[in-house]
Protein backbone atom coordinates (compact mmCIF):
# COMPACT_ATOMS: atom_id res chain seq x y z
CA UNK A 1 0.00 0.00 0.00
CA UNK A 2 1.33 3.36 1.02
CA UNK A 3 4.20 3.95 3.44
CA UNK A 4 4.37 0.28 4.38
CA UNK A 5 0.82 0.33 5.72
CA UNK A 6 -1.32 -2.67 4.90
CA UNK A 7 -5.07 -3.15 4.80
CA UNK A 8 -5.56 -4.10 8.45
CA UNK A 9 -3.57 -1.07 9.64
CA UNK A 10 -5.69 1.26 7.50
CA UNK A 11 -8.88 -0.21 8.93
CA UNK A 12 -7.63 0.26 12.50
CA UNK A 13 -6.65 3.87 11.76
CA UNK A 14 -10.07 4.56 10.24
CA UNK A 15 -11.81 3.05 13.28
CA UNK A 16 -9.76 5.25 15.60
CA UNK A 17 -10.58 8.34 13.51
CA UNK A 18 -14.30 7.50 13.63
CA UNK A 19 -14.18 7.00 17.39
CA UNK A 20 -12.28 10.24 18.02
CA UNK A 21 -14.07 12.60 15.63
CA UNK A 22 -17.38 10.87 15.01
CA UNK A 23 -18.83 9.78 11.70
CA UNK A 24 -20.53 13.12 11.02
CA UNK A 25 -17.25 15.12 11.20
CA UNK A 26 -15.19 12.94 8.84
CA UNK A 27 -16.51 14.45 5.57
CA UNK A 28 -15.85 17.92 6.99
CA UNK A 29 -12.29 16.99 7.92
CA UNK A 30 -11.65 15.35 4.54
CA UNK A 31 -13.02 18.41 2.73
CA UNK A 32 -10.75 20.69 4.76
CA UNK A 33 -7.72 18.52 4.09
CA UNK A 34 -8.51 18.47 0.37
CA UNK A 35 -8.81 22.25 0.24
CA UNK A 36 -5.56 22.64 2.16
CA UNK A 37 -3.71 20.29 -0.18
CA UNK A 38 -5.10 22.11 -3.22
CA UNK A 39 -3.95 25.46 -1.81
CA UNK A 40 -0.46 24.08 -1.19
CA UNK A 41 -0.30 22.64 -4.70
CA UNK A 42 -1.45 25.95 -6.21
CA UNK A 43 1.09 27.89 -4.15
CA UNK A 44 3.97 25.65 -5.24
CA UNK A 45 2.87 25.89 -8.87
CA UNK A 46 2.77 29.69 -8.58
CA UNK A 47 6.26 29.73 -7.06
CA UNK A 48 7.64 27.50 -9.82
CA UNK A 49 5.98 29.63 -12.48
CA UNK A 50 7.38 32.82 -10.95
CA UNK A 51 10.90 31.38 -10.77
CA UNK A 52 10.75 30.23 -14.39
CA UNK A 53 9.41 33.61 -15.54
CA UNK A 54 12.12 35.45 -13.62
CA UNK A 55 14.80 33.20 -15.09
CA UNK A 56 13.50 33.71 -18.62
CA UNK A 57 13.31 37.49 -18.11
CA UNK A 58 16.92 37.48 -16.88
CA UNK A 59 17.98 35.51 -19.95
CA UNK A 60 18.94 32.37 -18.04
CA UNK A 61 18.66 28.94 -19.60
CA UNK A 62 15.81 27.07 -17.90
CA UNK A 63 16.47 23.83 -19.81
CA UNK A 64 19.62 23.00 -17.85
CA UNK A 65 17.89 20.17 -16.03
CA UNK A 66 16.85 18.59 -19.33
CA UNK A 67 20.48 18.62 -20.48
CA UNK A 68 21.64 17.06 -17.21
CA UNK A 69 18.92 14.40 -17.38
CA UNK A 70 19.92 13.54 -20.96
CA UNK A 71 23.57 13.19 -19.95
CA UNK A 72 22.63 10.92 -17.04
CA UNK A 73 20.38 8.78 -19.25
CA UNK A 74 23.17 8.45 -21.83
CA UNK A 75 25.59 7.37 -19.10
CA UNK A 76 23.09 4.79 -17.83
CA UNK A 77 22.70 3.37 -21.34
CA UNK A 78 26.48 3.12 -21.75
CA UNK A 79 26.81 1.32 -18.43
CA UNK A 80 23.99 -1.06 -19.36
CA UNK A 81 25.71 -1.83 -22.67
CA UNK A 82 29.01 -2.56 -20.92
CA UNK A 83 27.54 -4.62 -18.10
CA UNK A 84 24.96 -6.47 -20.17
CA UNK A 85 27.13 -9.54 -20.82
CA UNK A 86 28.26 -9.59 -17.19
CA UNK A 87 24.68 -9.57 -15.89
CA UNK A 88 23.72 -12.43 -18.18
CA UNK A 89 26.50 -14.66 -16.82
CA UNK A 90 24.85 -14.93 -13.38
Amino acid sequence: MYLFIGGPEVIIILLIVVMVFGADKIPEIARGLGKGMAQIRNATDDIKREINNSAKDAGLDTDVTKDIKKTIDDAKEDIDKMTGPIKRMK
